[in-house]
């Protein structure tokens, strides 16, 4: 899998009501917008849902991941998404152990082994430092730490829980320095944004703030921008 350049927007569509056919499209010509005009200074990846990932993966220039993949062999799995799918669609990767599609340890090795066999990306979410720790063991490409009672909220844990932000990367760091770190749950600003990366990660994840804007594209591009100042600040 190709390295992205920091500072990263991982945008996670879900399933809203903008998610979905020409909503989905539009969201990702906004973030290609975007990322055009920073590729050099950051990048932007966009995660819609499974039904919408062929198109986007063939109509965009930004890299495209899928919101999850299940565990499984190619098989006998009714309505389920093995990693095969993903590749085959045209995606760059997959996004794992989100807090609504949770999944054991040993599944999430499975999909990281799985990932690095296909040449796919994968981003694995985690709750706690513990579980970050735990995680980056594996050696996934990405982990982002998001606990999951600040989902949706609009409290970024960047601001009300600064410290599981940092007890993660410290945890992370003790068994794993080349993993790249997002920070999830309640990003909603620029602001937001510029604090995860003051904390030490690499980028955010983000969902409702950015889908469901009247002005995603202006929200993307506030973001990123901010990340890429705080990253200046910080050295990088």
């Amino acid at each position: 899998m190709a390295l992205f350049q920091d500072p990263i927007l991982l945008v996670n569509f879900k399933a809203y009501e903008q998610s979905i056919g020409r909503g989905a499209l539009a969201l990702g010509k906004a973030a290609e917008r975007v990322y055009l005009d920073l590729k050099d200074s950051a990048t932007i990846i966009v995660a819609p849902p499974f039904t919408e990932l062929r198109t986007l993966a063939e109509s965009l220039e930004v890299p495209v991941f899928a919101q999850h993949a299940d565990p499984i062999e190619l098989g006998a799995h009714t309505g389920s998404i093995p990693p095969e799918a993903v590749k085959e669609s045209g995606a760059h990767g997959f996004i794992a152990n989100h807090s609504e599609r949770r999944l054991r340890l040993d599944e999430i090795e499975f999909l990281v082994e799985k990932a690095s066999h296909l040449g796919l990306g994968i981003v694995v979410c985690a709750t706690r430092p513990k579980e970050a720790a735990a995680v980056s063991v594996l050696e996934p490409h990405m982990v982002a730490i998001e606990p999951p009672e600040l989902i949706g909220t609009g409290l970024a844990v960047s601001k009300v829980k600064p410290e599981v932000i940092t007890e993660s990367v410290t945890a992370i760091r003790k068994h794993n320095t080349k993993i790249v770190i997002l920070t999830g749950a309640g990003i909603s600003s620029a602001e937001d944004a510029e604090a995860a990366i003051a904390l030490g990660t690499s980028g955010v994840l983000v969902s409702s703030a950015i889908v469901r804007s009247k002005e995603p594209e202006k929200v993307m591009r506030n973001m990123v921008e901010a990340m890429i100042r705080a990253a200046e600040k910080r050295g990088d």
